[in-house]
Protein backbone atom coordinates (compact mmCIF):
# COMPACT_ATOMS: atom_id res chain seq x y z
CA UNK A 1 0.00 0.00 0.00
CA UNK A 2 1.26 3.45 -0.93
CA UNK A 3 -0.05 6.54 0.86
CA UNK A 4 0.62 10.11 -0.25
CA UNK A 5 -0.24 13.19 1.81
CA UNK A 6 -1.75 15.36 -0.95
CA UNK A 7 -2.22 18.27 1.43
CA UNK A 8 -1.46 18.96 5.08
CA UNK A 9 -0.98 22.02 7.28
CA UNK A 10 2.77 21.84 6.59
CA UNK A 11 5.04 21.26 3.62
CA UNK A 12 8.29 19.35 4.03
CA UNK A 13 11.55 21.31 4.06
CA UNK A 14 13.08 21.33 0.58
CA UNK A 15 9.84 20.40 -1.16
CA UNK A 16 7.58 22.65 -3.19
CA UNK A 17 4.10 21.46 -2.40
CA UNK A 18 1.24 23.65 -1.23
CA UNK A 19 0.11 23.50 2.37
CA UNK A 20 -3.17 24.61 3.94
CA UNK A 21 -4.92 23.92 7.26
CA UNK A 22 -6.64 20.87 5.85
CA UNK A 23 -6.01 17.22 4.99
CA UNK A 24 -6.16 14.98 1.94
CA UNK A 25 -4.45 11.67 1.16
CA UNK A 26 -4.27 9.32 -1.82
CA UNK A 27 -4.12 5.64 -0.91
CA UNK A 28 -3.10 3.11 -3.56
CA UNK A 29 -3.62 -0.55 -2.70
CA UNK A 30 -2.96 -2.81 -5.66
CA UNK A 31 -5.31 -1.65 -8.39
CA UNK A 32 -7.52 0.28 -5.94
CA UNK A 33 -7.10 4.06 -5.68
CA UNK A 34 -8.78 5.82 -2.76
CA UNK A 35 -8.96 9.55 -2.06
CA UNK A 36 -9.27 10.05 1.69
CA UNK A 37 -10.64 13.58 2.20
CA UNK A 38 -10.28 16.48 -0.21
CA UNK A 39 -8.87 19.33 1.84
CA UNK A 40 -10.22 22.87 1.77
CA UNK A 41 -9.36 24.07 -1.76
CA UNK A 42 -7.77 22.85 -4.98
CA UNK A 43 -4.36 22.56 -3.27
CA UNK A 44 -4.60 18.76 -3.15
CA UNK A 45 -5.16 18.64 -6.93
CA UNK A 46 -2.23 20.97 -7.61
CA UNK A 47 0.03 18.83 -5.42
CA UNK A 48 -1.21 15.64 -7.06
CA UNK A 49 -0.29 17.10 -10.46
CA UNK A 50 3.19 17.99 -9.17
CA UNK A 51 3.56 14.40 -7.95
CA UNK A 52 2.40 13.02 -11.29
CA UNK A 53 -0.68 11.42 -9.72
CA UNK A 54 -3.80 10.81 -11.81
CA UNK A 55 -6.92 12.07 -10.05
CA UNK A 56 -9.32 11.22 -12.87
CA UNK A 57 -9.30 7.51 -12.13
CA UNK A 58 -10.30 6.96 -8.52
CA UNK A 59 -12.20 3.95 -7.22
CA UNK A 60 -13.31 5.47 -3.92
CA UNK A 61 -13.60 8.81 -2.18
CA UNK A 62 -13.82 8.34 1.59
CA UNK A 63 -14.73 11.24 3.88
CA UNK A 64 -13.41 11.17 7.44
CA UNK A 65 -16.17 13.60 8.49
CA UNK A 66 -18.12 16.55 7.14
CA UNK A 67 -15.98 19.56 8.11
CA UNK A 68 -14.89 22.20 5.60
CA UNK A 69 -11.15 21.43 5.83
CA UNK A 70 -11.80 17.87 4.65
CA UNK A 71 -14.66 18.32 2.15
CA UNK A 72 -14.67 21.74 0.49
CA UNK A 73 -12.01 20.61 -2.01
CA UNK A 74 -14.68 18.37 -3.56
CA UNK A 75 -15.82 21.41 -5.52
CA UNK A 76 -12.41 21.49 -7.25
CA UNK A 77 -12.52 17.73 -7.90
CA UNK A 78 -15.96 18.00 -9.50
CA UNK A 79 -14.65 20.80 -11.73
CA UNK A 80 -11.67 18.59 -12.62
CA UNK A 81 -14.05 15.83 -13.75
CA UNK A 82 -16.27 18.31 -15.58
CA UNK A 83 -13.34 19.72 -17.53
CA UNK A 84 -12.19 16.21 -18.45
CA UNK A 85 -15.67 15.31 -19.69
CA UNK A 86 -15.92 18.50 -21.74
CA UNK A 87 -12.67 17.54 -23.52
CA UNK A 88 -13.76 13.92 -24.04
CA UNK A 89 -11.02 12.70 -21.73
CA UNK A 90 -11.54 9.34 -20.00
CA UNK A 91 -12.35 9.40 -16.28
CA UNK A 92 -13.95 7.15 -13.69
CA UNK A 93 -17.07 7.65 -11.59
CA UNK A 94 -15.81 6.77 -8.11
CA UNK A 95 -17.88 5.57 -5.20
CA UNK A 96 -18.10 8.01 -2.30
CA UNK A 97 -18.31 6.64 1.23
CA UNK A 98 -19.41 8.83 4.14
CA UNK A 99 -21.31 8.64 7.40
CA UNK A 100 -24.91 9.91 6.92
CA UNK A 101 -24.25 12.74 9.40
CA UNK A 102 -21.29 13.94 7.32
CA UNK A 103 -23.65 15.64 4.87
CA UNK A 104 -25.76 17.66 7.31
CA UNK A 105 -25.34 21.37 7.96
CA UNK A 106 -22.86 22.18 10.70
CA UNK A 107 -22.25 25.59 12.20
CA UNK A 108 -20.20 27.21 14.93
CA UNK A 109 -20.70 30.63 16.49
CA UNK A 110 -21.03 33.27 13.78
CA UNK A 111 -19.98 30.79 11.06
CA UNK A 112 -23.20 29.76 9.29
CA UNK A 113 -21.64 26.66 7.69
CA UNK A 114 -18.58 24.64 8.65
CA UNK A 115 -19.82 21.43 7.05
CA UNK A 116 -20.37 20.04 3.58
CA UNK A 117 -21.25 22.60 0.88
CA UNK A 118 -22.71 20.17 -1.66
CA UNK A 119 -26.10 18.58 -1.01
CA UNK A 120 -26.62 14.82 -1.10
CA UNK A 121 -28.69 14.92 -4.30
CA UNK A 122 -26.00 16.78 -6.24
CA UNK A 123 -23.25 14.56 -4.83
CA UNK A 124 -25.18 11.54 -6.10
CA UNK A 125 -25.05 12.99 -9.63
CA UNK A 126 -21.25 13.09 -9.47
CA UNK A 127 -20.40 9.95 -7.49
CA UNK A 128 -21.87 6.57 -6.56
CA UNK A 129 -22.90 7.63 -3.09
CA UNK A 130 -22.77 5.16 -0.17
CA UNK A 131 -23.83 6.50 3.23
CA UNK A 132 -23.03 4.13 6.06
CA UNK A 133 -22.20 4.24 9.77
CA UNK A 134 -20.93 0.65 9.53
CA UNK A 135 -17.42 -0.49 8.56
CA UNK A 136 -16.85 -1.07 4.84
CA UNK A 137 -13.96 -3.10 3.40
CA UNK A 138 -12.58 -1.33 0.31
CA UNK A 139 -10.05 -4.07 -0.48
CA UNK A 140 -8.86 -7.28 1.14
CA UNK A 141 -6.64 -5.29 3.50
CA UNK A 142 -8.12 -1.78 3.69
CA UNK A 143 -11.21 -0.97 5.73
CA UNK A 144 -13.18 2.18 6.50
CA UNK A 145 -13.94 1.90 10.21
CA UNK A 146 -17.47 3.30 10.36
CA UNK A 147 -18.72 5.26 13.38
CA UNK A 148 -16.05 5.20 16.08
CA UNK A 149 -17.11 3.77 19.43
CA UNK A 150 -16.11 6.07 22.33
CA UNK A 151 -14.76 3.66 24.96
CA UNK A 152 -11.85 5.45 26.70
CA UNK A 153 -12.47 7.79 29.65
CA UNK A 154 -9.82 10.32 28.62
CA UNK A 155 -11.36 10.74 25.16
CA UNK A 156 -14.99 11.65 25.97
CA UNK A 157 -17.37 13.02 23.33
CA UNK A 158 -16.65 16.73 22.98
CA UNK A 159 -19.12 18.97 21.10
CA UNK A 160 -17.79 21.23 18.36
CA UNK A 161 -20.49 23.63 17.22
CA UNK A 162 -23.92 22.39 16.21
CA UNK A 163 -25.35 20.12 13.56
CA UNK A 164 -28.83 20.47 12.11
CA UNK A 165 -31.30 17.63 12.55
CA UNK A 166 -34.99 17.43 11.66
CA UNK A 167 -35.85 18.43 15.23
CA UNK A 168 -33.49 21.41 15.09
CA UNK A 169 -29.88 22.16 16.07
CA UNK A 170 -28.07 19.82 18.48
CA UNK A 171 -24.58 19.93 19.97
CA UNK A 172 -22.32 18.22 17.45
CA UNK A 173 -20.27 15.48 19.11
CA UNK A 174 -19.16 14.41 15.62
CA UNK A 175 -20.74 10.94 15.27
CA UNK A 176 -19.66 11.12 11.61
CA UNK A 177 -15.97 11.05 12.55
CA UNK A 178 -14.29 7.95 11.10
CA UNK A 179 -10.94 6.65 9.91
CA UNK A 180 -9.34 3.78 7.98
CA UNK A 181 -7.06 0.85 8.77
CA UNK A 182 -4.75 -1.22 6.59
CA UNK A 183 -3.66 -4.73 7.56
CA UNK A 184 0.02 -5.50 6.98
CA UNK A 185 2.13 -8.52 7.96
CA UNK A 186 3.65 -6.38 10.73
CA UNK A 187 0.35 -5.07 12.11
CA UNK A 188 -2.16 -2.31 11.46
CA UNK A 189 -1.63 1.04 9.81
CA UNK A 190 -4.30 3.32 11.30
CA UNK A 191 -5.16 6.27 9.05
CA UNK A 192 -6.98 9.13 10.77
CA UNK A 193 -8.61 12.24 9.32
CA UNK A 194 -9.15 14.39 12.42
CA UNK A 195 -9.85 11.87 15.22
CA UNK A 196 -12.63 13.91 16.78
CA UNK A 197 -13.59 10.62 18.43
CA UNK A 198 -10.08 10.40 19.88
CA UNK A 199 -7.04 8.84 18.25
CA UNK A 200 -6.88 6.09 20.87
CA UNK A 201 -10.59 5.28 20.46
CA UNK A 202 -9.85 5.14 16.73
CA UNK A 203 -7.04 2.62 17.22
CA UNK A 204 -9.31 0.53 19.44
CA UNK A 205 -11.96 0.56 16.71
CA UNK A 206 -9.39 -0.57 14.14
CA UNK A 207 -8.40 -3.49 16.36
CA UNK A 208 -12.04 -4.55 16.84
CA UNK A 209 -12.96 -4.36 13.17
CA UNK A 210 -9.87 -6.13 11.83
CA UNK A 211 -9.28 -8.56 14.68
CA UNK A 212 -5.60 -7.52 14.66
CA UNK A 213 -4.08 -6.34 17.95
CA UNK A 214 -0.62 -5.32 16.75
CA UNK A 215 -0.35 -1.73 15.48
CA UNK A 216 2.56 -0.83 13.18
CA UNK A 217 1.91 2.85 12.37
CA UNK A 218 -0.60 5.55 13.30
CA UNK A 219 -0.91 8.58 11.04
CA UNK A 220 -3.10 11.58 10.31
CA UNK A 221 -4.82 14.26 12.37
CA UNK A 222 -5.08 13.52 16.10
CA UNK A 223 -7.19 16.55 17.14
CA UNK A 224 -4.79 17.47 19.90
CA UNK A 225 -4.92 21.25 20.03
CA UNK A 226 -4.39 22.98 23.36
CA UNK A 227 -4.82 19.58 24.98
CA UNK A 228 -4.42 19.60 28.75
CA UNK A 229 -2.41 17.02 30.68
CA UNK A 230 -5.58 15.05 31.43
CA UNK A 231 -5.79 14.32 27.70
CA UNK A 232 -2.25 14.40 26.34
CA UNK A 233 -0.62 12.29 29.10
CA UNK A 234 -2.86 9.20 28.81
CA UNK A 235 -2.86 9.57 25.00
CA UNK A 236 0.94 9.53 24.97
CA UNK A 237 1.05 6.54 27.32
CA UNK A 238 -1.49 4.63 25.23
CA UNK A 239 0.36 5.23 21.96
CA UNK A 240 3.75 4.50 23.53
CA UNK A 241 2.45 1.13 24.77
CA UNK A 242 1.69 0.14 21.15
CA UNK A 243 5.45 0.04 20.42
CA UNK A 244 4.88 1.70 17.05
CA UNK A 245 7.24 1.74 14.11
CA UNK A 246 6.12 5.29 13.29
CA UNK A 247 3.75 7.99 14.50
CA UNK A 248 2.92 10.60 11.84
CA UNK A 249 0.94 13.27 13.71
CA UNK A 250 -0.22 16.07 11.42
CA UNK A 251 -3.05 18.48 10.53
CA UNK A 252 -4.94 19.16 13.80
CA UNK A 253 -2.08 18.24 16.14
CA UNK A 254 -0.31 21.28 17.58
CA UNK A 255 3.40 21.65 18.36
CA UNK A 256 2.98 21.18 22.10
CA UNK A 257 1.20 17.87 21.51
CA UNK A 258 3.88 16.67 19.10
CA UNK A 259 6.59 17.52 21.63
CA UNK A 260 4.72 15.61 24.34
CA UNK A 261 4.17 12.61 22.07
CA UNK A 262 7.81 12.62 20.97
CA UNK A 263 9.00 12.08 24.54
CA UNK A 264 7.76 8.48 24.37
CA UNK A 265 6.73 7.79 20.77
CA UNK A 266 8.57 7.64 17.41
CA UNK A 267 7.12 10.89 16.02
CA UNK A 268 8.06 11.37 12.35
CA UNK A 269 8.06 14.46 10.15
CA UNK A 270 5.10 14.75 7.82
CA UNK A 271 3.78 17.28 5.30
CA UNK A 272 2.28 17.82 1.87
CA UNK A 273 3.91 15.59 -0.73
CA UNK A 274 5.18 12.89 1.64
CA UNK A 275 4.72 9.33 0.33
CA UNK A 276 4.86 6.29 2.61
CA UNK A 277 4.82 2.64 1.56
CA UNK A 278 3.67 -0.30 3.68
Amino acid sequence: MKLTFLVDNNSLIGSYFLAEPALSMLIEDGDKRILFDAGYSDAFLINAHRKGLDMLHLDWIVLSHGHFDHTWGLDALIRHYFEAASQNMPFSRPQMLAHPQALVTKRKGILPEIGMLIAEEKLSHQFELMLSSKPVWLSDKLVALGEIERVLDFEPPTPLGERMEESGPVADTMPDDTAMAYVTDKGLVVISGCAHAGICNTVEQAKRITGVDTVHTVLGGFHLQKAGPERINPTTDYLAALDLEGLYACHCTDLAAKISLARKCPVMEVGSGLTLEF
